[in-house]
């Protein structure tokens, strides 16, 4: 949960971080651009804030199919939204049905690629086919309209076929990421009261096998509503099946019916369920509905990714992720996109095979995390420069804020200083881009996230609701409704409302504090949880952990507080060097004086802890909740399923701070 916002935040967010370094689109990539200037991108913007229903009408039209028109856009009763009342279609026939009638029938949809390096390329014509196949059985299985599938898969083009099944009949699915603990998925199934767990046998992670079906069984102990288990053979591992519940993949859907009509729902149709953790209390599964969300990441992928029917788009999040659904599976194949998906870690079997893939597959766009980034140039530029990266023709960032040191190494090694980079800031619950330059009319500056996409109104506030002034912080709002907004957390309303609409009343608050300066540029500032209160000054630990990385010594950095009795809290650093580099007193003594010099006395670094590795979210966050708990000398609380490697953790704890 948020933390209260009066208690914690009534003094507003200083920031200090400068950055005065711009970009201006490419005049090659301009020319080509859908959106191609900042006169373009502002009258659009403006129309989209004036009469919002009138544009979304418009996108609506032009880039979705319906069985039937809506009789009204939009039904706002804050803090509930419907959007396209009662309208009709379906998403599965969207990403795949409506291509069949086009070119696209024989392109390719999904290039997929095995952690071992084995390949499959799926036409728009083989994803009908299989997904008719599996919404067949699904059927065949006893799933109907609304009732909720656990899908829990590595990453496979099954995953994919078997979420466009769920859409294709109206059956809600629950993605769970492959990586996730038996009680974790249990958690999952009981909350949504799933019927039906699709999984594998097992999956590939850094040469290793992941027990999945062993997970799932262990699950099922505690899952009494799930009645059926659709079971993949990936790795050909041995497994228990369980007579009269579970079932082959290969044994019902390859020898299903072909013939699956896409069955019409309504605009408001539950699509899928996401469960995101807090750091208390249990997983809160975000509900995203049908026509509103599949607009929104529709419009959003075909713009801020600039999408050409001769591209190879490649974003590397797993789909058990929200950016994994909007931004793998249904903005892509919504566009007719031929859509990249990897199944392996990005060192295995070293830190070259995110480039081997783009030299490969000539992708030409590569939508990562600033986590992932940094942890690649920490292993030095030599390792991209062996690769032919020129089919490259634009970055993307999205996850957390990106600190403008690694935001130039990405644009300088991995694009040439030729691609323009989408730095895009959004949430699980948004279910879409919010802020995001677009590549072909923003000017890019290293670390901000630039302007809000069209029909998206954000403020910076302070907690009264009050707009601040330019370069002032405060807590990032939206101000109105926008089509890929959640509805609601599944079976708790109440905490729906609770935690996004009654902080600062009539208005969507996000938990991010940010700034806005001169030129209408938001800088995400981080979490309002991770903004620390020192001497009576709130610091954002973004501006900090981004003054860390700018010195060349460091290649990730977390910034977190810990009670003082006279400052309120300290701040503690936790580093991660270059590989050249070996920890010391005298780096440390450095590193603060070089914070210092960034951005001033009242940052100074009370500790420095120099560690190996941070721990990390399977989408590669790092847990400042538990770094926290680590400099205040205390046990962790909360929830820790999303850990990925929780020996990271006990190093720490048993680590002497240098």
């Amino acid at each position: 949960m948020f933390p209260d916002p009066p208690a914690a935040s009534s003094k507003a967010i200083s920031s200090f971080l400068k950055e005065d370094r711009s970009f201006p689109p490419p005049a090659a990539f301009q020319a080509r651009a859908a959106i191609n200037s900042v006169s373009e991108y502002e009258r659009l913007w403006n129309y989209a804030a004036e009469q919002p229903e009138r544009f979304w009408a418009e996108q609506a039209e032009s880039l979705l199919s319906w069985t039937r028109r809506w009789d009204r856009v939009l039904d706002w009763q804050i803090p509930h939204a419907k959007w396209f009342v009662g309208a009709k279609l379906n998403v599965s026939y969207n990403c795949v049905d409506r291509h069949l009638t086009t070119w696209r029938k024989n392109k390719a949809a999904i290039i997929w690629e095995g952690e071992a390096g084995e390949t499959r390329v799926l036409t728009y014509n083989d994803l009908h086919r299989e997904v008719c196949r599996c919404a067949n059985t699904l059927k065949s299985l006893g799933i109907k309209k609304c009732d909720r599938v656990t899908i829990y898969m590595p990453l496979v083009p099954e995953l994919a076929i078997a979420m466009l099944a769920c859409a294709r009949i109206g059956a809600t699915h629950n993605v769970v990421f492959g990586g996730f603990s038996a009680e974790a998925i249990a958690d999952r199934n009981n909350d949504a009261q799933a019927r039906l767990v699709i999984t594998a046998d097992g999956g590939w992670r850094r040469g290793g096998l992941v027990p999945l079906k062993q997970n799932v069984d262990a699950a099922l102990l505690k899952s009494p509503t799930v009645e059926k288990v659709l079971v993949l053979r990936r790795t050909g591992q041995e497994v228990t099946m369980q007579e009269g519940r579970d079932v082959w993949w290969h044994d019902t859907v390859d020898k299903a019916s072909l013939d699956c009509p896409a069955e019409p729902l309504d605009s408001e149709h539950p699509l899928f369920l996401l469960y995101t953790s807090g750091s208390t209390g249990k997983p809160k599964g975000i509900l995203h509905t049908t026509a509103g969300y599949l607009l929104h990441a529709t419009l959003t992928s075909k713009l801020v990714f600039d999408l050409k029917d001769d591209d190879t788009y490649w974003c590397t999040a797993d789909v058990g992720w929200v950016t994994g659904h909007s931004y793998v599976v249904y903005g892509p194949l919504a566009n007719g996109a031929t859509t990249l998906m990897y199944e392996g870690a990005p060192n295995h079997p070293d830190w070259g095979r995110f480039w081997q893939i783009v030299e490969r597959h000539r992708v030409n766009i590569l939508y990562t995390a600033p986590t992932a980034i940094r942890a690649i140039a920490r292993q030095g530029s030599d390792i991209p420069a062996r690769y032919d990266l020129t089919s490259l023709r634009l970055l993307g960032t999205v996850g957390e804020p990106i600190n403008p040191e690694t935001w130039m190494w990405y644009r300088d090694v991995i694009g040439g200083g030729r691609c323009p980079i989408v730095d895009t800031w959004w949430q699980t619950e948004t279910g879409g881009i919010m802020i995001a330059p677009l590549p072909g009319a923003t000017p890019t500056i290293p670390g901000s996230a630039t302007r809000p996409f069209f029909g998206i109104v954000p403020d910076i506030v302070d907690i009264h609701g009050k707009s601040v002034e330019a370069d002032q912080g405060g807590f990032l709002v939206i101000k109105k409704p926008w089509p890929g907004m959640l509805r609601t957390i599944w079976g708790d309303d109440e905490r729906f409302k609770t935690q996004y609409w009654s902080q600062i009343p009539g208005v969507y608050f996000t938990g991010d504090g940010a700034r806005r300066d001169q030129n209408g540029y938001y800088w995400i500032m981080g979490r309002i949880d991770d903004v620390l209160n020192v001497s009576g000054h709130r610091l954002s630990t973004m501006e900090i952990e981004s003054a860390l990385v700018s010195h060349p010594a460091v290649a990730e950095a977390a910034v977190v507080g810990a009670p003082h009795d006279l400052k309120g809290e300290s701040i503690h650093a936790f580093v991660t060097l270059e590989a050249s580099m070996s920890a010391s007193s005298e780096l440390k003594s450095v590193l603060a004086v070089h914070v210092v010099a960034q951005i001033g006395a009242l940052a100074r670094p009370e500790s420095i802890y120099f560690t190996e590795a941070l721990p990390k979210t399977r989408s590669g966050k790092i847990m400042r909740r538990l770094l926290r708990d680590i400099a205040a000398g205390r046990e962790s609380r909360g929830d820790t399923t999303t850990l990925e490697d929780y020996s990271v953790l006990a190093k720490l704890r048993d680590s002497e701070e240098t």
